[in-house]
């Protein structure tokens, strides 16, 4: 998560803050190409995060069942 966000900076940076150029190399070209990496690399982190692990929130309930029988005692 912290690699996808640092290439989404670096990125965002290339595309917005650097006006020097370079011969042979556009670097608005690479800056585009970082934050488009950088911001589907923030995306799968969250979404594989929140399948195996991460903070679940359960709505403060939690259900025991003890026994075997599903019956109301009388």
């Amino acid at each position: 998560m912290s690699v996808s966000l640092l290439l989404s900076a670096a990125g965002a940076v290339l595309v917005w803050a650097v006006t020097a150029t370079v011969h042979g190399v556009n670097i608005h070209t690479v800056g585009v190409i970082l934050l488009i990496v950088g911001i589907f690399g923030l995306v799968v982190s969250l979404v594989f995060w929140s399948s195996w692990g991460g903070f679940r929130w359960t709505g403060g309930r939690t259900t025991v069942i003890r026994g075997g029988s599903t019956e109301p005692r009388p």
